[in-house]
């Protein structure tokens, strides 16, 4: 055994488990792609700058979970605990807002990492799939992103999940929220922490999950009572376009996300079936975040959603996804000269797009029949001296146990038109 394990909070993915990943990845991702969405990359780390501002300075996020240090040069740095603020400084960088066709359109696949105490559905480092549209202001985008979503979910055979749906408001009607929440967090009887959160950002304590803040949250404004006209106008658009798409949703006006970018619409994808880490994904809109870390207007809405825990919700589920065999096709040479005959044909149904392996090694017959029946394959291409002095290979069909000799010549011929 090796001497060094992975880090506290921190999972490796091993085949064959890592198939799973893989799929939820090309599911979540597939909606986007067909929609407009552009693939796009950014660094592991960022500036500690452009998560304090867009993020929030009173967030947990920055001040207890990111992962932050100086380099040689002196650069404050940070491992990216999100994919948003990263996302929108790449875009604004590149000037992809000056190209002339708003909303840009990205999506996002990769790894991120907070400082957490570590449980099952929440690790240190963890997966994400994201999506960003930068630009514009429409409810209509904003309900594209839940149903998109929607149907990545369903396309996986999740049915058990929940979308919760609010409105935070904008920066007309929610100073008078602040306010009037603030004045009732006062009256509570809450520890100085959390007191002094109350005073930086007031929603924050909404989302507080200890037991004891959350009883005496009973009674607290509403922000959907403080909301302006404007606000009331385009949350019921949002609500009535993902309606007339056939998702359903449930209003929940005491959600308010983890961070503080958000503005107006602001969802959350639940799955009861995980316990506390019950959140698979969520987002919002975020009209301000541009401004924050210094760019133009850009009003803008987007979401994340977790891989790790949609495998887990996938497993709570019972459903097991359809993952295609690595493998289709595997070779078994007996000798010097059908090794390089049969790594030959394996070249070829290779450069065809047939998946193909070969037995490595000095394996007898035994040995290497077994490698072939722990790779999956549908065939196995056995070939010994005689069969070549004789012209063939030998097929067999490692699900009916049946075996033909095939013509050394007809060999990839016959395997495609058997596997297609």
């Amino acid at each position: 055994m090796s001497t060094f394990k992975a880090p506290k909070g921190t999972y490796d993915l091993i085949p064959p488990e890592s198939a799973k990943y893989l799929a939820v990845r090309e599911a979540i991702s597939a909606p986007l792609r067909n929609s407009g969405y552009g693939y796009i990359e950014t660094p592991g780390f960022e500036n500690v700058e452009l998560f304090a501002r867009g993020v929030g300075e009173s967030t947990d996020i920055v001040t207890k979970e990111m992962y932050a240090f100086e380099t040689k040069g002196g650069d404050r740095l940070a491992l990216r605990p999100e994919g948003t603020a990263s996302v929108l400084r790449a875009a604004l960088e590149a000037n992809l807002h000056k190209a002339g066709n708003l909303p840009v359109k990205l999506w996002y696949s990769g790894s991120y990492y907070r400082y957490e105490r570590p449980q099952k559905g929440r690790y240190r480092h963890f997966s994400q799939v994201g999506a960003e549209a930068i630009g514009a202001e429409d409810p209509a985008l904003d309900a594209e992103l839940i149903i998109l979503a929607d149907q990545a979910y369903r396309s996986l055979g999740l049915r058990n999940f929940r979308i919760l749906l609010n409105s935070l408001g904008d920066k007309e009607c929610r100073p008078v929220y602040r306010a009037a929440l603030q004045e009732f967090l006062r009256g509570l009887d809450l520890d100085e922490e959390t007191l002094r959160r109350a005073e930086i950002n007031p929603l924050r304590v909404l989302d507080d999950k200890r037991d004891d803040v959350q009883k005496q949250l009973t009674g607290a404004p509403l922000l959907r009572d403080y909301l302006c006209d404007a606000c009331k106008a385009y949350h019921e658009e949002v609500r009535d376009l993902i309606t007339a798409a056939g998702v359903t949703f449930e209003d929940d006006p005491k959600l308010v996300r983890g961070l503080d970018y958000y503005t107006r619409t602001t969802f959350e994808f639940v799955h009861d079936g995980l316990g506390s880490q019950s959140a698979v994904g969520g987002g919002g809109r975020y009209d301000g975040l541009s401004e924050m870390i210094g760019g133009p207007a850009l009003p803008s809405v987007g979401w994340a959603l977790g891989v790790d825990r949609t495998v887990l919700a996938l497993e709570a589920e019972g459903v097991e996804l359809e993952i295609p065999a690595s493998t289709s096709v595997f070779a078994v040479p007996l000798g010097e000269e059908a090794r390089r005959v049969l790594f030959g044909v394996v070249t070829e149904l290779r450069k065809l797009g047939v998946p193909a392996d070969f037995s490595y090694g000095a394996k007898g017959l035994k040995g290497a029949m077994k490698n072939a029946n722990r790779s999956g394959a549908r065939y196995t291409v056995v070939a010994g001296e005689r069969d070549l002095a004789e012209g063939v290979v030998q097929l067999k069909d490692m699900e009916s146990g049946e075996q033909a000799a095939v013509g050394v010549g007809e060999i990839v011929a016959e395997l495609r038109s058997r596997l297609s």
